[in-house]
């Protein structure tokens, strides 16, 4: 009689390049929310010191435009899936409009509060017209993100009494938040790719800001020493309009949409730990306590705490 023998199976561990493809996910996460904390402070710094709000759009528009030229070249089937009324809302939420109110704001409010109040609210603002829009169903714990979010920036608001004239700037920012939504809704139903959105929205906000330096007076370009042009040319175009892009979308790809977004809640804080060397504003505890509430309310708002992978 043959002998029977038996086999005992063991548990299979993950292959390594499941591993592998996580690390990734989250390198590029990390990588993505470092470039919007420092965006974030030397925007501001930008347009506090030799630059004007609308020199620094032009930069962070032209930039992208020129490296994504050979997309611009076979642009015209996106515009015409897109729409002309899509594309211009996706110029308008995401494009040199939006640049114009945000920096304006940022000249105005500490980094610290801008953290808490931009990218902080921007999930608040697409879920509100998502559910307006669209009637998409919010889940409970995500209400409570939103709640959260909230109660972060009427934290920020009383901080901000302690500063003076930053009140001004954060109705400007929540304003620029609100048109972020606008852009990420029309997105989405434009049914096109990334490269094809940036292309859009980079060459349209080119369009719109050239006549603005000559026409406003205001542009600071021709007086604004060298190193900060460089400088700002390389974190606006460079750094923020094309590498933040290319690794959000490398986060989601490897994470899933909702764990990536999740990362979102680190901007706050690091956006105010940059200016501390960066812009020497040394944040309040009424600050600290937004930036804490504020992402808490963006991780539970963006589903990451209800599965893993979205």
């Amino acid at each position: 009689m043959p002998r029977i023998t038996t086999v005992t199976e063991t548990p299979l561990s993950p292959p390594a390049s499941v591993d592998r493809t996580r690390w990734l996910g989250v390198a590029a996460a990390l990588a993505t929310v470092a470039i919007w904390a420092g965006w974030i402070a030397l925007t501001r710094k930008g347009v506090t010191t030799t630059l004007a709000p609308v020199d620094v759009a032009l930069l962070r528009y032209a930039v992208p435009s020129l490296v994504l030229l050979p997309v611009l070249w076979r642009i015209r089937p996106a515009l015409k899936q897109a729409g002309a009324g899509r594309s211009l809302l996706m110029i308008a939420g995401s494009g040199a409009p939006f640049f114009l109110v945000c920096s304006t704001g940022m000249a105005l409010a500490p980094a610290a509060d801008i953290g808490a109040l931009l990218p902080g609210t921007m999930p608040l603002f697409v879920a509100f017209l998502g559910w307006l829009a669209l009637r998409e169903r919010i889940a409970t714990a995500r209400l409570l993100g939103f709640g959260l979010i909230l109660a972060g920036v009427l934290a920020a608001a009383v901080g901000g009494l302690a500063h003076a004239g930053a009140w001004r700037g954060y109705p400007l920012l929540l304003a620029a938040a609100s048109m972020w939504a606008c852009y990420t809704l029309a997105f989405r139903k434009a049914g096109i790719n990334a490269w094809q959105a940036a292309a859009i929205v980079n060459a349209g906000s080119v369009v719109l800001l050239l006549p603005v330096p000559f026409l406003s007076g205001t542009s600071r370009l021709l007086d604004a020493p060298v190193t900060d042009l460089l400088l700002q040319g390389f974190v606006q175009g460079v750094m923020s309009g094309l590498l933040a892009m290319t690794c959000y979308g490398a986060a989601v790809r490897r994470l899933g949409a909702s764990n990536a977004a999740a990362f979102a809640a680190l901007a706050p804080g690091l956006a105010a730990l940059v200016g501390v060397p960066l812009l020497g504003e040394i944040p309040s505890g009424t600050s600290i306590a937004a930036i804490l509430i504020v992402g808490l309310g963006v991780a539970l708002a963006s589903g990451a705490f209800g599965r893993s992978r979205g």
